[in-house]
């Protein structure tokens, strides 16, 4: 199961490449094609555990003015 995330960056926002920075550094890994990043989950997951990394993405990225979509795939 993955957690896909796309990044719309903000031209007023961080720089694209501190926000890849500090994605990578929460275990996301950087992908080429319809995905920005992916975050590959290592055992089955309760919602709620999607909802809480959402949440740890969201916070690490406060401040910097970049929209976000995210999109779990088993």
């Amino acid at each position: 199961m993955k957690t896909y995330v796309e990044v719309f960056v903000n031209a007023d926002g961080e720089k694209a490449s501190v926000i890849t920075e500090r994605l990578l550094d929460m275990g996301l890994k950087s992908s080429i094609g319809k995905h920005d990043f992916a975050y590959r989950w290592k055992n089955d997951f309760v919602l709620n555990e999607v909802f809480r990394f959402v949440d740890q993405v969201q916070s690490k990225l406060n401040g910097t003015g970049e929209i976000l979509k995210f999109r779990t795939i088993s």
